[in-house]
């Protein structure tokens, strides 16, 4: 019962007037990463001037799918983002850093 666990995603929303928090807990993977891309489409109309804080500290893995989906929130709003683990702090890094600095450092940006 403990592997199915580890294998899902949960997500929570805290909203009041100023800001709006949501936590992830487990993999942002798979069909748990269209969740997130879902959530966000349903979410962004209601976050106009309101601060978004995106908390990271339970994250276990995210694919390729899942990074894009916290990175086009993030991309959208500046997001604050809350981590706890080195690996959580690579992720925060790696979904917030603009996608020509990536393929900068990969790379594929030189002008040489």
């Amino acid at each position: 019962m403990a592997k199915a666990g580890q294998l899902t995603l949960r997500i929570t929303v805290q909203e009041d007037d100023k800001t709006i928090g949501i936590t992830f807990e487990g993999r942002v993977a798979g069909p748990w990463a269209e969740e997130v891309s879902r959530l966000w489409l349903e979410m962004a109309p209601r976050v106009g001037a309101r601060s978004l804080c995106l908390d990271l500290c339970n994250v276990t893995y995210t694919d390729a799918v899942g990074k894009l989906a916290l990175r086009d929130i993030v991309a959208h709003t500046h997001a604050r983002l809350v981590t706890s683990t080195p690996w959580t702090e690579y992720l925060a890094e790696e979904i917030s850093r603009p996608e020509e600095q990536k393929e900068q450092e990969a790379g594929h940006g030189n002008d040489a």
